[in-house]
């Protein structure tokens, strides 16, 4: 019995002097671990916590380990997505700095003369010389019109580089923009005055219905599919603000309004003559639906588009007839009368008005139904 209690004992420490070891050799690789990541400055106490318990001064939103990326979204959500204007940056420098530490003899000024003569195309190369070239040749002066008519496919890259060159004239024509690329524009460039949209669809130029349009003095939106006379009340209706209704049409500025091609009747006239106070220029080329009455209705007293109008046409509109030259007698500052290719109006009849006007206000045919004013 003695020797079995021996035997006993004798295991039992053997037993606990290998567990302290173990447990030692344990802590040590611990401690060097943890100082390991002190000295790459990653120590992170919550490594001795549990989530449920981490103490209220320590991170407890961060994860201890990496998460996985989110995975890309398909190429046609990314077409949707839009950039955000880029933050202010510092002027540019005068003078172009040299690999010698020594600058270039000729100034921005004159490099800027240089850059004016230079189509788009050769200043999208000039960019890729240096980051001051960069930043001379994406000067809003060298970009006051941008064309990107016809072009198939419009990029959040191209958006971004929009934005950046504050155009005042922007040619998005016969191009897929929706209506959130053209709202992110529009709300981004307070420079801009001219703006086509001719052959998009109403989805995307509904986007000028918002109250944020800048104030455009050149429309274009000939031929724009699905856009009628409820579209058009919907463009030229005053925006709601909050508090009050303001009476005046976002579009109040125009000066110059293109609408070849739209199925609009005299509805939306009435809408133009009393929004559009300064309207000057207006083309209702290719639309059925315009008459006499209708140059009756612009040309009527009491119509802002009676005095301000100066340049209409109205060429391969049908149902416009000879009377409609009697109605623009009206007008004290008409200088341009367009009625080529309407069938029902005869060169007799314009032949008529010259004579008539001739009194007052010389006019010729510069071709066969165009009237002009002679100056």
């Amino acid at each position: 019995g003695t020797f079995l209690f021996f035997i006993f004992f004798l295991s039992f420490f053997i037993i606990l002097f290998l567990t302290t070891e173990i447990m030692k050799n344990d802590m040590g690789e611990q401690r060097g671990h943890l100082k390991a990541k002190e000295m790459n400055g990653t120590w992170e106490l919550r490594h001795f916590y549990p989530n449920q318990i981490t103490p209220l001064g320590f991170n407890r939103s961060t994860p201890t380990t990496r998460p996985v990326p989110p995975r890309s979204p398909p190429k046609c959500v990314q077409m949707e997505r839009h950039v955000i204007r880029p933050p202010p940056i510092s002027p540019p420098p005068d003078m172009l700095p040299l690999k010698d530490g020594k600058t270039h003899a000729i100034q921005r000024v004159v490099w800027m003369k240089i850059f004016s003569y230079l189509p788009h195309q050769e200043l999208c190369v000039c960019m890729q010389v240096c980051k001051t070239w960069n930043r001379w040749c994406c000067d809003k002066n060298l970009w006051k019109k941008i064309d990107l008519n016809r072009c198939t496919s419009i990029t959040p890259l191209m958006l971004s580089g929009i934005i950046r060159r504050q155009p005042q004239t922007l040619d998005l024509s016969w191009t897929n923009i929706s209506k959130k690329q053209l709202s992110w524009l529009i709300n981004r460039l307070p420079a801009l005055r001219m703006l086509k949209l001719s052959g998009c669809s109403w989805a995307a130029v509904s986007a000028l219905c918002t109250s944020t349009c800048p104030l455009l003095r050149t429309l274009d939106i000939q031929w724009v599919e699905g856009l009628k006379d409820a579209q058009m009340r919907d463009l030229l209706s005053p925006p709601q603000t909050t508090g009050q209704l303001d009476t005046r049409s976002k579009l109040r500025n125009v000066e110059d309004l293109r609408l070849a091609g739209l199925d609009i009747t005299d509805t939306s006239l009435r809408l133009i003559s009393r929004q559009m106070p300064f309207l000057s220029r207006l083309d209702l080329s290719y639309c059925n639906h315009i008459n006499d009455q209708s140059v009756n209705l612009l040309t009527a007293a009491g119509t802002t588009t009676r005095d301000s109008l100066t340049e209409i046409n109205l060429s391969v509109c049908n149902r416009v007839t000879d009377h409609s030259l009697t109605f623009f007698k009206r007008c004290g500052s008409i200088c341009q009368i367009d009625l080529r290719f309407c069938k029902q109006v005869t060169k007799t009849a314009c032949e008529r008005f010259i004579a008539e006007m001739s009194v007052s206000v010389p006019f010729r045919l510069t071709e066969e139904k165009l009237l002009q004013k002679t100056s």
